[in-house]
């Protein structure tokens, strides 16, 4: 039986069209990033690299390949907001992907919406926001500790917003898939929809 594995060191290429790794750690959720500039100018921008890593308090995090807006804004208030793309928002989601000047709110046809804790507006066609407190802005690091042009930003939730609509009557469970949530995957233009027949339950042993 031969060689059934494609091996590769990242570092020399992995010798296919694509490289396969964001497709293999994927999909990812996307963060849609509302943030504003010490002049209170508006920026959003989605960033696939994005997730949550705590519990209590929730903290989330995302990076930025490139020194852009969204991480000198957060840098310069300490501020951001999580907004849900959807199935729905999926065209804006792509049009604030744009590298533009502008409010990107205006380009995409989005209304902001007021917050109650920090200074950047949430979107407001999105069911669900977090505003976000920033806890680090970390310039990343290869094993060498050669410097990358690539930014990682830490943030505590403090404020949650979420449509009624998308909490069951019956016991207040979040319904993910009732929300549509879009997720990226690896390639140029590969996106994902969660669907109710993709959900199956496992429990954790005890």
């Amino acid at each position: 039986m031969g060689n059934t594995m494609h091996s590769y060191e990242p570092c020399k290429g992995s010798g296919l069209r694509h490289d396969p790794i964001a497709a293999i750690l994927g999909p990812r959720p996307i963060g849609w990033i509302s943030t504003c500039d010490d002049q209170g100018r508006p920026n959003l921008a989605p960033y696939s690299f994005f997730n949550v890593f705590n519990y209590r308090p929730p903290i989330v995090a995302f990076s930025s390949v490139g020194y852009k807006d969204t991480v000198r804004n957060v840098q310069a208030t300490g501020e951001f907001v999580y907004n849900l793309a959807t199935r729905a928002l999926a065209d804006a989601v792509n049009a604030t992907s744009a590298e533009v000047a502008g409010d990107e709110f205006q380009l995409a046809g989005l209304t902001p919406r007021g917050s109650a804790l920090v200074r950047p507006p949430a979107v407001g066609q999105s069911p669900v926001a977090m505003e976000c407190k920033a806890i680090e802005v970390r310039q990343m690091q290869d094993h060498l500790g050669g410097a990358l042009d690539t930014w990682m930003v830490f943030g505590e939730v403090v404020m949650v917003h979420i449509d009624r609509a998308l909490l069951s009557a019956a016991d207040g469970n979040y319904d993910t898939t009732a929300a549509q949530p879009i997720l990226r995957g690896g390639g140029p233009a590969d996106y994902f929809e969660i669907t109710p027949q993709a959900r199956f339950l496992m429990r954790r042993p005890s």
